[in-house]
């Protein structure tokens, strides 16, 4: 592995990192914040200079980078984005705790929406806007915004998009790999332009309306109330709905639909099975619903946003769902798991890998049942080869081991099973809020500082989907060539 490509490239990221705390900073000044102000400064100080000094100290090289590499440089980027990221929180004293910083700070970036805070409101605006900002630069990720203005080396870059991008399968757009970040990025910024658009025609404040299209967009969820979205209006939280689904979607999606290509579209299975999924259980959920909530358009709505928030790993809430029947929380639990479709900001298994998942069983059993059956797996029209099959089959099994090893590692923690279990799985999946201790109501402050680490090494397992953590962790990985 080429340490100087590795480094230089994270040295690149941390002075981006400075660039995008200058709009918390602006937010900090606008509302006269000026002990945020200062705290601003200085992480900006210290991400530039952090910046500056690795680009000097590891040159530039020439030398090509492999795929091995570009999973060390992403998992790199996101632990150093997430130290930086902390330190407003730490040098402001809003949480003076540099775990929980860390803590909140990955929750951010991963997109994951779980917090520390009991009540959000105590943080000034400058540190909120910076809370959901992360969620929106996570969303898509930092180093797919840097591929889109810079001009990156091909070689390279291919391997930090596949590495970096949630999803079984990454491909270009186009030909060109800058500009198939660009596009993904246009995207991403005018459904954000048209969410806020659509949040203050519904009467929201502008700063609301910002932060809460962040938390949307990155599919992260952070709220600025205790209450999440339930204190706004039931046309806001429909507009809230319908744009979490909306990124939840694979967004090659949006593109062919720009090009028109209507019929190729349609032909996604995996958007089918997505939006099936999303109707079944909001039916489901619904009908349950009304023994609490008699009024069906009511009932109605909250389970269509729960159902939304917790599929596309958002984790917005309108009510305490831990407080519903069992049903309605099995469903939720069982959607924690099946996450937005690849190639979106979403987390979770990812409804595609699910869909691989069940037809190599299918086709398995057909192959016992009939043994000289030719078992092939088609997606989309397309044939599946068995090498993409067998890395799904992989990922599942590397998925339970390390959700078991997390789970073991919490469970020292003395809190119950069922909030242990959707801790872990809330944190894995980067969906945010879980049940229990940890509800929607809650927060994840009672966990010890070590339990806490272990969530956000979660975190960041889930949004970089195992393998570039798990390679960066192996000291393998970084002696051999």
């Amino acid at each position: 592995m080429n340490r100087n490509v590795s480094l230089y490239t994270v040295g690149q990221i941390v002075k981006l990192e400075g660039l995008l705390l200058v709009l918390p900073l602006i937010v900090s000044l606008c509302y006269a914040e000026y002990s945020l102000v200062r705290a601003f400064l200085l992480t900006i100080a210290v991400a530039i200079g952090l910046g500056f000094l690795l680009t000097i100290v590891f040159r530039k090289s020439r030398t090509p980078m492999y795929a091995k590499g570009g999973f060390i440089t992403v998992a790199l980027s996101w632990v150093v984005l997430s130290l930086v990221g902390a330190l407003p929180f730490v040098i402001s004293g809003q949480i003076p705790s540099y775990i929980d910083a860390v803590f909140e700070t990955v929750s951010g970036f991963s997109t994951t929406g779980s917090s520390i805070l009991p009540d959000p409101a105590v943080l000034g605006r400058g540190l909120l806007f910076w809370r959901s900002f992360t969620h929106w630069v996570g969303g898509m990720g930092i180093i797919v915004f840097m591929l889109a203005v810079t001009r990156p080396e091909s070689g390279r870059a291919i391997h930090i998009l596949r590495a970096e991008v949630p999803g079984p399968i990454v491909g270009k757009l186009v030909p060109r790999l800058r500009d198939t970040a660009k596009i993904l990025y246009l995207i991403y910024f005018a459904l954000t332009v048209a969410q806020v658009i659509f949040l203050l025609c519904g009467g929201m404040p502008l700063f609301d309306s910002l932060v809460h299209t962040f938390g949307t967009a990155g599919t992260g969820g952070f709220g600025i109330r205790s209450s999440s979205i339930g204190g706004y209006s039931p046309y806001l939280q429909w507009v809230i709905t319908i744009f979490m689904l909306l990124f939840g979607l694979n967004f090659n999606l949006f593109y062919l639909l720009l090009l028109r290509r209507i019929k190729s579209v349609f032909k996604s299975g995996e958007t089918w099975t997505y939006l099936g999924v999303v109707v079944v259980a909001i039916t489901l959920i619904t009908v349950n619903l009304l023994s609490q909530h008699p009024q069906l358009s009511e009932a109605l709505r909250l389970a269509a946003f729960q159902v939304s928030s917790i599929i596309t790993t958002t984790g917005y809430a309108t009510a305490d769902f831990a407080a519903w029947p069992e049903l309605s929380k099995t469903i939720l639990f069982l959607l924690m798991f099946i996450g937005g479709c690849a190639g979106s900001t979403a987390g979770g298994l990812k409804v595609s890998r699910i869909l691989l998942l069940f037809k190599s069983i299918r086709r398995d059993y057909e192959r016992m049942v009939h043994p000289h059956a030719v078992g092939v797996v088609h997606m989309d029209g397309k044939r599946v080869d068995d090498r993409t099959l067998g890395g799904v089959t992989v990922y599942f099994a590397l998925y339970m081991m390390i959700l078991a090893f997390v789970l073991l590692l919490l469970s020292f923690n003395g809190f119950d099973l069922v909030t242990n279990l959707s801790a872990a799985v809330a944190c894995f999946n980067n969906v945010g809020p879980g049940f229990g201790e940890v509800g929607p109501t809650s927060s994840f402050a009672g966990y010890s500082d070590f339990s806490k680490i272990v969530l956000s090494f979660a975190m960041l397992f889930g949004r970089l989907e195992i393998y570039p953590l798990l390679i960066a962790l192996t000291p393998a990985a970084w002696t051999k060539k």
